[in-house]
């Protein structure tokens, strides 16, 4: 509706009725032009009705939804269910074109303008949760592994001898699969145990940066406790004193956190920290199947569209636009701040479940997002710590890790990893449970949690007892 078809409305309805009825189409149709203008979240969230008005004039604006259009290739953009269409909003030509994600696609303005302002606000939220350097950011389709690997694919040309990349430990499959699947050879640095915390040994990769085939080395600022995030100012020195040693950060659900964001700044102040990938569902709490891919340098990041391969789905920009327009600066500040405030609530209540059943929580100090508490006196009883694990799912429990000392030797992507994989680190002296406080979570949540946690240590030392019962018999 424009003004003249809102000037043949009056023929059919009262003139008063139709003119509130424009002013408030002029309303959202403001709130599209500011945000268009200004490439930024709105101060407020939208309401549905603009967000949904939004989607279609953009899906209105791709060629196989102009009207009359006749599609004579074999790429158009054709969708068999209604389901399908309706779910996507129309938009079928999904992103970027073969040799660039980054570029517009002709038959597909819309779904072009789409990732193009996608990509303005996840850096402006980036920005807002205190990433203040970041000049670029990329949306890719993928997870943060895959992502990772693109980064290292687009570092090749920039150094091409180069056959290794180094990783400061950290025990999660897809981080080593990412090195391996860019054709590079992991140098895997363990972590040094430093009272109960897993720390960067930074000894140690300085001593494994003397090779000159070391592409890069991979930090990470968000992990699981008793792991403390890098030291990626220590990391950010040294590749920058090696010259052209490039350092990536995986900062996979790092932008939630204030302190990692700090980190990852200061960082950039004392040396150098070339790319940073993130998880866009950790973050931004959308579904998993997305990563985002930011430099300071604006041509990193244009490398890295460069590298992806063919066009890619626009179903993660969907999803994407449509929260982070929905919650507007405001609600993305609010759920920042509320993340930061129920971390500590979440480590009290930890505690005292600890020191009733003779445990206690870790001390990770710098881990601004995850904590760890110990398992070793139920372990100690005879109770399987991993059967505990079992129990907290089968109570509709999900996130917890379970990791107990014991674990035998294990081969991870072809690497030998002595006295089990997850701790981190080598010898790893106490068998433990994590948990996270991470963005979304609710101080019911905590309160339900906690509730199920203490009624399996409940129902653990009653099998103890009745098992002690038996055996006594």
């Amino acid at each position: 509706m424009n003004s003249q078809n809102f000037q043949l409305a009056k023929s059919f309805v009262h003139e008063s009725y139709v003119k509130q009825a424009e002013q408030s189409r002029k309303g959202r149709e403001k709130l599209i032009r500011k945000l268009l203008s200004n490439r930024k979240l709105s101060k407020d969230g939208w309401d549905e009705v603009t967000i949904r008005l939004f989607l279609q004039e953009i899906a209105s604006m791709d060629s196989n939804n102009f009207i009359g259009n006749v599609g004579a290739g074999e790429r158009e953009a054709r969708i068999f269910s209604n389901i399908v269409r309706e779910r996507n909003y129309g938009l079928g030509h999904g992103i970027g074109r073969s040799g660039d994600i980054g570029a517009i696609q002709p038959k597909a303005a819309g779904s072009s303008l789409l990732a193009k302002l996608t990509d303005s606000l996840v850096l402006d939220a980036m920005r807002i949760a205190g990433l203040k350097s970041i000049k670029s950011a990329l949306v890719v389709p993928v997870a943060t592994g895959m992502a990772m690997t693109l980064v290292f694919l687009a570092l090749r040309t920039l150094k091409p001898r180069a056959t290794k990349i180094i990783l400061s430990r950290i025990d999660q499959k897809s981080c080593i699969k990412s090195i391996q699947a860019a054709g590079y050879e992991p140098v895997i640095v363990d972590n040094q145990v430093v009272e109960d915390e897993a720390r960067t040994d930074v000894q140690s990769i300085l001593n494994s940066l003397e090779s000159d085939r070391i592409l890069c080395v991979v930090s990470t600022t968000s992990c699981f406790a008793p792991r403390a995030p890098d030291d990626v100012v220590a990391i950010a020195s040294l590749c920058q004193s090696f010259g052209y040693v490039f350092h990536i950060v995986n900062n996979a659900y790092g932008i939630q956190s204030r302190q990692s964001n700090n980190w990852i700044e200061l960082a950039s102040r004392k040396g150098r920290v070339d790319m940073i990938v993130q998880s866009t569902d950790k973050n931004f709490m959308v579904p998993v199947g997305g990563a985002i891919v930011a430099s300071s340098k604006v041509d990193y990041v244009k490398n890295v569209a460069q590298i992806y391969p063919g066009r890619a789905s626009a179903q993660i920009h969907i999803d994407l636009l449509i929260t982070l327009v929905q919650m507007g600066q405001s609600t993305w500040q609010e759920l920042l701040k509320e993340r930061e405030e129920l971390f500590p609530v979440l480590k009290e209540e930890l505690s005292k479940i600890a020191r009733r059943y003779g445990e206690r929580l870790l001390d990770t100090p710098h881990n601004p997002i995850s904590m760890a508490m110990t398992l070793d006196h139920l372990e100690s009883k005879g109770f399987s710590v991993e059967f505990f694990g079992s129990m907290l799912f089968t109570r509709f429990v999900s996130g917890t890790r379970v990791v107990s000392r014991n674990n035998n030797n294990k081969k991870v992507c072809g690497i030998e990893f002595p006295n089990g994989f997850g701790a981190h680190c080598t010898n790893y002296p106490h068998s433990y449970l994590t948990a996270a406080c991470a963005l979304g979570m609710t101080r019911k949540d905590i309160e339900i949690f906690c509730t199920r946690l203490e009624e399996c240590f409940q129902e653990a030392y009653e099998k103890l007892a009745l098992q002690k019962k038996e055996e006594y018999l």
